[in-house]
Formats: structure tokens, sequence, C-alpha cells
């Protein structure tokens, strides 16, 4: 079986610790800034606490610094990668190309380089090229198909890192400009409003109305579960969870289920077993309904789905119109409305005397039709919620809060301890942990006990109970007789030699080390805002390999109008996106223009470019 790291996302030292707890390889976390997600900053002291906690099992840490960073930023970001290292961070995750400078100029210690997703990494060109430079792992689009990330993974040298759940950006990452035009705020620099998940309607140059006030931007979340094999066998190296800005039970429940699905199929990077006390379900955690988004490629419509409204393409429907809040599981349909109670349908396999048998609790959150409510008691199948709104016989019903689960997952115990095997053998105890670490510990010499067999058996029990440490006994040899020893001495070896062990196992662990960077040709010649250029040494990056910077980021408030590269003209783009209205809509043929109208009545044209199956939102 292939070795396969689960990354974990954590916003704060807690979160981290249960995704270490939960079964995660490895994490990610934001410092005290710089970070794609600002609303989460952790202190250096917490992270020092986490890399030594993540450690003991092997686990990795990264640490965000992937905004794109002013000159000044540059420098404070450069000394805080140092501080990062002297703490023991085994890597950063970066998209500001002042960094890579940076580290080619020897101005950075040996710390190991993610080129995130921030990059836009979604051709084999710029995966390459990250090859070139040197860089230790690419983090790619999550808009790739499995035969694209094949293709990039048999070309490239650098691990490949891929998303396979949480929330997704409708557009490319690093390519959104929305939000910042919008009011300021940069998703680039961490602070995204998300101007996705708000309403908008779709016109046409004629002032046809084709949809109104719907979330148009707004995708499900992403889950790519049934497709783990597939992109293990593809190559990928390490599989990213999204959620930075989630809770510790999210964290908790999606983190176990990953873990749970992987070991089936390969094995994880770093050590211990969980020893877990609720089954995982991510239907029961924050989702806007599920997708696999791009992972099998676009599927072309057939003229047995096309309808006028995309609602009904439920196999192929990688969005949620209707609203950008989370659904959770669908327990079933309404099907009786009284004066203050409802009804919902029986579901499969679930009876009890006949009647319906919905099993939902007091003080559940339930989701239908763009309503919302909490139920204040259940009497058999009679649910009564906190407010009757919206409800209607033959809406579908979702638990979005699932009481009971999340109590669960609070008050869970979960556990990660690392194996260990006892020998003793000629006056001397052996602790051997799975990854063949090992130390030894000579006994006194002892009165030799009045029962040799009951006094071996107290030996062995007493080593079994590992308590609160970080291990557990997977085996115990005793292969001579063991000296007289009160139970209280057992436990103090017991607890000696466990610490010892501990001691080695963090002696003998390996962080690796970033090998040189240097400069290398890039793919394209002409550079614009859309290379996110926002301080000079990225500027002097790009131009070391080869580029003409023709206007900085974005951002900068510099003109756009310096260069095009667009074949669509003097056009600025907001957001490039491979979710295209014209498909949702079955328009692909049509020649009508179409607009995105805000909720504040700003009109912005929409641009497709059919050949890639693209579509643009450009400023007004």
């Amino acid at each position: 079986m292939k070795k396969v790291e689960l990354l974990a996302p954590a916003k704060d030292k807690k979160t981290a610790i249960a995704a270490i707890n939960s079964g995660c390889d490895a994490l990610y976390i934001g410092a005290s800034n710089f970070g794609a997600r600002k609303k989460v900053p952790n202190s250096l002291e917490d992270i020092k606490e986490i890399v030594d906690y993540a450690h003991r099992f092997y686990v990795k840490v990264h640490v965000t610094v992937n905004t794109i960073l002013t000159d000044n930023e540059l420098l404070a970001a450069r000394e805080l990668i140092q501080k990062l290292y002297d703490i023991g961070v085994d890597a950063i995750i970066v998209q500001d190309t002042g960094i890579f400078k940076l580290a080619i100029d020897g101005k950075l210690p040996p710390i190991v380089i993610h080129a995130s997703t921030q990059c836009d990494n979604r051709t084999l060109e710029k995966v390459k090229f990250f090859n070139e430079i040197g860089v230790s792992r690419v983090i790619l689009a999550r808009e790739l198909s499995l035969e694209q990330i094949k293709t990039i993974c048999e070309f490239s040298q650098s691990e490949i890192e891929t998303f396979v759940h949480g929330a997704l950006c409708v557009c490319y990452s690093g390519q959104c400009y929305l939000s910042y035009y919008i009011g300021g705020r940069s998703a680039n620099r961490g602070e995204c409003a998300q101007a996705c998940r708000k309403k908008y309607s779709l016109v046409d140059d004629k002032g046809n109305i084709i949809a109104k006030d719907k979330y148009l931007l707004s995708m499900k979340d992403f889950n790519a579960s049934k497709h783990l094999k597939e992109l293990i066998d593809a190559g990928v190296k390490s599989f990213k969870i999204e959620g930075r800005l989630k809770d510790e039970n999210y964290v908790k429940n999606v983190v176990a289920y990953y873990r749970r699905e992987i070991d089936k199929i390969a094995q994880k990077t770093s050590s211990g077993k969980i020893f877990s006390d609720f089954e995982p379900d991510v239907k029961k955690s924050f989702n806007r309904g599920f997708t696999d988004y791009f992972l099998d490629g676009r599927k072309n419509p057939s003229t047995a789905d096309a309808v006028p409204l995309p609602f009904s393409r439920e196999v192929e429907c990688i969005y949620n119109f209707d609203s950008p809040k989370s659904l959770g599981e669908k327990l079933g349909k309404i099907t009786y409305v009284g004066r203050d109670y409802f009804e919902i349908g029986r579901q499969e396999g679930k009876k009890a005397g006949g009647q319906a048998c919905i099993r939902i609790n007091s003080q559940d959150g339930l989701y239908f039709n763009g309503y919302g409510c909490l139920v204040n008691k259940v009497v058999e199948n009679k649910i009564y919620p906190n407010k009757m709104d919206g409800i209607a016989v033959g809406l579908d019903v979702f638990r979005n809060f699932d009481s009971k689960f999340e109590k669960q997952l609070e008050n869970s115990k979960t556990k990660r301890r690392i194996g260990v095997k006892f020998i003793y053998t000629d006056g001397t105890l052996k602790a051997i942990d799975e990854d063949e670490n090992s130390v030894t510990i000579q006994l006194q010499a002892g009165e030799s006990p009045k029962n040799p067999d009951k006094m071996k058996e107290n030996f062995v029990n007493q080593l079994k109970k590992t308590g609160e440490s970080d291990f557990y006994a997977e085996n115990i040899e005793i292969e001579d007789d063991v000296p007289f020893m009160p139970v209280s001495k057992i436990n103090e070896l017991r607890r000696n030699i466990l610490d010892l062990l501990m001691s080695e196992r963090l002696k003998n662990y390996k962080r690796e080390i970033q090998k040189p960077l240097k400069y290398a040709e890039y793919f394209l010649k002409k550079l614009d805002y859309r290379a996110n250029i926002h301080n000079k040494e990225a500027k002097t990056f790009y131009e070391s390999c080869g580029c003409e910077v023709c206007e900085m980021s974005f951002e900068s408030n510099h003109s756009t109008a310096l260069c095009r590269s667009s074949v669509y003209g003097n056009c600025t783009e907001l957001m490039r996106t491979k979710h295209c209205l014209k498909y949702a809509f079955n328009m692909c043929q049509s020649p009508q223009k179409l607009y995105l109208i805000d909720e504040r009545g700003q009109k912005y044209p929409l641009l497709f470019d059919c050949k890639n199956c693209e579509m643009i939102i450009s400023a007004p």
C-alpha cells in the first residue's frame, strides 16, 4: 500500500490538537499574520505547543504565509519565517513570489516551501515551472479533473497536493478580484468578503431576466471521498481538507471520516492508532450539499436533461443556487402540516409501529426551501418547530444541526496512541515503538518473588496500564523471571521508560530540508495584474525568470490598461471560473450577451471562453 498524507485545517491550538488526535498526518495553520484567513491568527507560542505535540506522533505542521505582501510586509514575513523554522515548523505555504526570491538569495532558513493553490496552479506548465525552481510541493487548483491530475503527477518532481473536502471558491484560487473591487477587501490579502455567496440576478442584453435573486456563484461543498483510490493511483501525495475557519467539532468529524476511508486503501505517513468513540459522518457537519466538482470532467448536457432551469440536473449539479448555508443531512419530505407542527415521511428502513420514525431531537436545526427552524419538541412523528415560516407539504427537509451528534463530538475522548512493545530479559526492560525507536532500563537486582508466576502477571498487568500517556502496549514479552517489585515501583518503571521512549522519538524526528531554489524560465513572457505582483522582490523574481512585468497587482491600484494578454480585448477580469452560467442554464449555443446584477444593482458583463469552458466576470 502506498503512503499518502491526510492534511487537516486548524484555526487555533485547540482545533489543531483535535485534528491530531482524530488522525491527520499533517495540519496547516495560520501564524500571527500573512495568512489567507486573516480572521484566525495564532501566536508563535501556540504554534510551538502544536509543533511539540504533533511531532510526538510524527505529524507535520505547515504554516500559511500565503498572501501577497507589500515591501515592508515582505521584510516582516522573512523574520516570521525564520522564527517558524526555529520553533520546528515543517513547511510554509507560499503565494508571494517575493518569498521565493528571498530563498534564492539565501535569506531564508532551509524550511520546506509549498506553492499555495493561490499561485493559480491549474496547468502542467505552471507545475513544471515550480518543479524547475525547486519548490518541494505544489498544491493544485480544485477545478482539475482526474486525468489532468494524473498527467501533472507523471511529469512532476515536486510532491502534489490536492483538496478532497470542504468549501469551494467559485473562482480559480488567486484570480478573484471581485471582493476587492466591491469593497476593498482583497482575497489575495486574506480579507475575502465572500462575494460569491451573495444573491445575483442573471439578465440578457435585452433586459430579459433568466434568474432573479439567486445565489448564482455559490458552489456546493467538495467531497472527493469516492475518488481517493483514483487520486492515489494518479500520484497524489497529500489530501487536503479545507476549513481553517471551521470549528473543532467539524474538524474532528471530517478528519476522522477521511482517516477511516484512507486507511482502507493506503498507509498513513504519521504514527499512532486512533481510539475513537464516535462514528464519523460528514453529512452531519456543515455542508452546502456535496459535489465531486470536475474530477470526472465536465459532463455534456443531453437532450434528456435539457430543461429551462438547472435544478433537476441533480447528477451534474455543482452549485446550490437556493442557499449558501449549510444543508446537512436529508431527512425526507414534509407529508403533513398542522397548526403548530409538521410530519416528515418515513425514511427507508426506519419504522416504529407503522409510524414515521425520523430520529429528530429537541434543539436540532432543520432547513427547507430557504427557511430554517429549531425543533422545540418531538412527540411521536410530530415535530414542533420554533416557527412555522415556509413549512409546506412536499418540501425536502434537511437537518443542518444534529444536537445529539454535536454533543457527542464535543464530549469525545478520542485519543491517539503510539504502539509500543515491551521485552524483559536478563534484568533489562526494553521498549520499542511502532517506528522502531527503542530504549532500555536496567532493573536493580532484587530478591526473588515467592510466587514467580504471580509476579510476572502483576508485571505484565501494570505495563499494560499506559494511562494518559501517548502510548499503548501492543505486546509484552517476559523472557526471564522478574525480581520482586511492588506495584508502585512497576508503575514508576513504566512511566520512566515511556518518558525515555518519547524523548528518543523526538530526537529521531526527521525534519525535511528545502533544497536550494533557483530561477527558471517562465512560460509566459508578459504579466499583468493577474500575476499578483505586489512588491519589488516579486517583480524582480519574474524579471529574472524572463518575464516583462506590465503592471503590478490589482490591489496596488495601478491602471489595469497597461497590458492585456486577454483575447477578449480591453477588459478587466474580476473573476475567472470553471462554473459557467451559460452551461448551467443550457444556453451554450446562445449568442445573447449576459450580465450579472448584484443586490445593489451593479451590472457585471459576463464573457465566455467556450474553448476552455470558462466564464469571466468583468468590471463594468
